[in-house]
């Protein structure tokens, strides 16, 4: 119904534009009306005021078919815009408020049951069997941010595991004297020392996939990129240095810790 009163007004609108342009522009004048000399001099003194040539008739005739071609063409796509697709800015506002709902929500999102141990004995990470997974020692408002993006992958199709949170002073020592592969910080450097930084990977058929070689488990991370970054939070994959895997707070330690986080 909106397309037919969309088209409906416009084609009238455009219709009374024509008869107006046909009958001022294009109709001759009787010669009863105005003397010959008159009309003459009247008309030549309007065209050369406004500085214009008159053109034949047939170009008003284009003119006009071609506004009224056009406003319906633009009427139906602005009428069916809410069929075909949202606003370029509707999906981000929609995922922003769905992130606000869930953060706010107080029935709030529960973390997923922990995987068993042998699945964090083989992989390539280092000393990841000794990694704190434990939810309880994360800030709070942070959980929930990403355990909704855990939901959001969830519904794309990815799941994800959790394979560090918090993490002691003395073990990110540990882990900065392994290399720059690694990882860059020292303790208090890192944001996992204030559980607001976490480290995850991919899961599929009861494995674990942290190497992003995988192209599936590339996807996996692409995807995580993308949920994270809607819901206001800070990818590793950005960085100079690709973490994939690594989420937090956006922010500086020093801003974090001035606002009492």
């Amino acid at each position: 119904m909106v397309f037919v009163g969309m088209v409906a007004f416009l084609g009238g609108l455009m219709l009374l534009l024509s008869w107006v342009g046909w009958r001022y522009f294009v109709a001759p004048t009787p010669v009863a009306e105005v003397p010959p000399v008159i009309k003459t001099e009247c008309q030549a003194f309007r065209w050369e005021r406004v500085g214009l040539v008159r053109l034949p008739s047939l170009f008003y005739w284009f003119v006009t078919l071609a506004l009224l071609v056009g406003g319906v063409v633009v009427g139906g796509v602005f009428s069916l815009s809410e069929w075909i697709a949202p606003a370029p800015l509707a999906a981000l506002e929609m995922s922003r408020q769905a992130h606000i709902q869930g953060a706010l929500n107080p029935e709030r999102l529960v973390p997923p049951p922990a995987l068993p141990p042998s699945m964090f004995t083989s992989s390539e990470h280092p000393a990841l069997e000794t990694a704190d997974r434990d939810w309880g020692k994360l800030n709070p408002r942070f959980t929930q941010s990403v355990l909704y993006v855990f939901a959001r992958l969830q519904a794309r199709g990815y799941e994800f595991a959790l394979l560090e949170g918090y993490r002691s002073p003395e073990r990110q020592e540990k882990l900065a004297d392994l290399g720059k592969q690694v990882t860059n910080a020292r303790a208090f450097q890192s944001k996992h020392q204030f559980g607001l930084a976490v480290d995850l990977a991919p899961v599929r058929d009861g494995r674990l996939f942290i190497s992003e070689r995988d192209p599936w488990a590339m996807e996996a991370y692409t995807a995580l990129g993308d949920e994270a970054e809607k819901a206001g939070l800070t990818w590793g994959g950005r960085w100079w240095f690709k973490d994939y895997g690594h989420l937090e707070v956006a922010g500086s330690i020093a801003a974090i810790a001035r606002a009492g986080q």
